[in-house]
């Protein structure tokens, strides 16, 4: 323990995990700059929002490994000094395709910061105040995306999207100073055995490939032979890690964790949460700007009530759970959560702020409910000497959760935005066509200029742009709900049981994170 107690560690520990969760959300409110600016089209945006999160996806669990190992400050801090470089060098680019690299880099920067935030925690605070430093964090984890974007939000009312990198930047710094300063560098009492490799390397491809193959699938074709090759990957990845795994003595992620109850249901709860509350970011936004014509920071500052509504909620989850039970709060918050989902995909181009705001509010509370259920879910079903494993899977779901939200929110709503432009006016030029294709955006632009055809443009690109955004929400809504009624048939009803995985084969022995 440092000298400034557990104070001083939730506070490092927490300002790294808000880098981490608003550096996925913030760049969303640039989103409209970036493809009039860089002249991107929906796939490209899609993945300058996921080239991040696919990769912090991808490694969060076998570096979040290595930190066990190595000390998870010192992993941290490496982290945020490749998250600053990363992000200085993105706000110097003027290209599209060299955004998404540098956005890869800041993943994989992120990758090594998110691990050790939930592990130093659960490792350093007693017991008897763990689940109120979890909610904390889990707090911070879903009211931080709604942080990360007021300050783009400010940044964008003066500057271009280029000052969130610069922001992030310095940020970055920050955090690395706090944590050297302010937490203790905890890690793994001992090693058993060598490093999962193969562990490591089966996960990156299959979750990297699935996100590829949900992103190139609605912009190509699923036939197309990049997206089933990618497909591919995922299913032999997939089973390449659990029979790897099930075989190997030290695995990265021991599969027989997933016949805990806690630990599968926890794992599917925050995945589909964050699935739903970063792929509404990516496509709602949008709605915010182009539909209502709100300025980024109005934007911004219009998402409140959702992180208003989701610490408070939050912190009550830990007087909620011991009365009604693990499974009632996370089946009752994923329905909520669906339900605001929704609601907001009833709306259209007439229907304004307050049905948006009510729906906001739905999916805060769901939020709320979730967000800290199903993380206590996963780290009360380990022992305190698993509580990295623990740690790195519930920053895993999130960060697939929030890699496959953007990739399918963001595919369902471009491939219907597309599909619904049918009201175009004929004398156009096929390069204004494309263009009106390409983005809402870039459509909006594209009427401004259009004279006479302005209005009749502009009705269309907004039509399209709305049944884009309802189709995208009725995936999401359903994949909630289908999610609720797993959980209601399989979470524990009440105290969550612990380490009751079958052990591994005899002769074996698991890895100690």
């Amino acid at each position: 323990m440092t000298r400034h107690g557990t104070r001083g560690v939730l506070i490092s520990m927490c300002f790294a995990l808000v880098l981490v969760v608003a550096s996925v959300s913030a760049l969303n409110l640039g989103l409209p700059d970036l493809a009039v600016g860089l002249n991107a089209s929906n796939g490209e945006l899609t993945w300058i929002a996921d080239g991040y999160t696919v990769a912090l996806a991808a490694l969060v669990l076998p570096i979040g490994a290595l930190g066990d190992r190595y000390g998870r400050r010192n992993v941290l801090v490496i982290g945020t000094a490749v998250f600053a470089l990363a992000s200085a060098a993105a706000a110097l680019t003027d290209a599209a395709g060299a955004l998404i690299g540098w956005r890869v880099l800041m993943g994989v920067g992120a990758a090594m910061i998110m691990p050790g935030t939930l592990s130093t925690i659960t490792a350093v605070v007693p017991a008897d105040k763990r689940g109120k430093a979890v909610a904390t964090w889990s707090g911070f984890a879903a009211a931080g995306s709604i942080l990360g974007m007021l300050i783009a939000g400010a940044l964008l009312e003066r500057w271009g999207w280029e000052s969130i990198f610069w922001v992030t930047a310095l940020a970055a710094v920050i955090a690395g100073g706090l944590a050297a300063f302010l937490a203790p560098d905890t890690r793994e009492e001992e090693h058993h055995g060598r490093f999962d490799i193969a562990g490591a390397l089966t996960t990156c491809v299959a979750v990297g490939s699935l996100v590829y193959a949900i992103i190139e699938g609605n912009e190509t074709g699923w036939t197309d032979t990049p997206v089933l090759i990618a497909l591919a990957l995922f299913v032999a990845g997939l089973i390449a890690y659990v029979a790897l795994s099930l075989r190997n003595p030290n695995p990265l992620l021991d599969p027989r964790l997933f016949t805990l109850r806690g630990f599968t249901t926890g794992s599917l709860t925050v995945v589909v949460q964050f699935m739903a509350v970063f792929g509404f970011f990516f496509v709602g936004l949008q709605y915010l700007q182009l539909i209502l014509g709100y300025s980024p920071l109005h934007s911004a500052v219009a998402l409140i009530p959702v992180a208003a509504v989701v610490l408070p909620t939050s912190q009550i989850t830990t007087r909620l759970v011991p009365r009604f039970g693990p499974r009632a709060v996370m089946t009752t918050g994923l329905l909520l959560l669906a339900a605001g989902m929704a609601w907001i995909s009833r709306l259209d181009t007439a229907s304004g702020y307050l049905p948006f705001l009510a729906g906001l509010i739905l999916a805060g509370l769901g939020m709320g409910l979730t967000s800290t259920t199903g993380t206590d879910a996963i780290v009360s079903s380990l022992s305190r000497d698993k509580q990295g494993v623990a740690s790195a899977m519930n920053d895993t779901t999130r960060e697939v959760g929030s890699a496959i939200g953007i990739a399918l929110m963001g595919s369902v709503y471009g491939s219907h935005y597309r599909d619904s432009l049918n009201d175009l006016p004929g004398a156009l030029p096929t390069t204004a066509v494309d263009t009106i294709k390409e983005s809402a955006a870039a459509g909006l632009v594209v009427a401004q200029q259009a004279g006479a055809l302005a209005d009749t443009i502009t009705a269309a690109v907004e039509k399209a742009f709305m049944d884009g955004l309802s189709a995208s929400l009725i995936v999401v809504a359903t994949v909630l709900t289908v999610a609720a009624v797993i959980v209601l048939v399989r979470a524990p009803g009440t105290a969550i049981d612990r380490d009751e995985a079958p052990a591994p084969p005899a002769g074996t022995r698991r890895r100690s994170p």
